[in-house]
């Protein structure tokens, strides 16, 4: 039986599995999900060194067959219910950061969204204020 996630896990594990939906990992994802990482409050004592190692430990587990629904199924045993919408925050975020999100990252978030049952409005308005702050002139 797997170890299970502690919260800070859980969260980098999401960024990371919707930056490589696509199979790609771009360097402003991964600046971004640093950046998060450096600067956000519910990170704020995290050992910022192990951030590469759990990168591995995502990819390593979204190359076996069942990769994703054991990393939202981990995500969620771990998380506490008042960080479900935090999570898919970060996650629309990392998503968000390219300015355009491409089908494979759309359906993970889709699936963030059953998983957490989130509130509709709630995830509709952390996607609109994801797009307002990347919009282009």
């Amino acid at each position: 039986m797997p170890k299970s996630f502690s919260v800070h896990e859980a969260l980098i594990h999401l960024m990371v599995t919707v930056s490589m939906a696509d199979r790609t990992m771009t360097e402003k994802e991964v600046g971004e999900i640093g950046l998060i990482v450096e600067t956000l409050p519910v990170f704020a004592d995290f050992d910022r060194t192990t951030l590469g190692t759990i990168a591995e430990e995502t990819a390593g587990m979204l190359d076996t067959t069942d990769g994703l629904d054991r990393i939202l199924a981990r995500a969620k045993a771990a998380l506490p219910t008042k960080l479900y919408d935090t999570a898919y925050a970060l996650a629309v975020e990392v998503a968000a950061v390219d300015m355009e999100a491409g089908q494979e990252e759309l359906r993970f978030l889709e699936m963030m969204r059953d998983t957490f049952d989130l509130d509709p409005l709630v995830t509709a308005a952390i996607e609109r204020s994801a797009r307002v702050r990347y919009r282009k002139l």
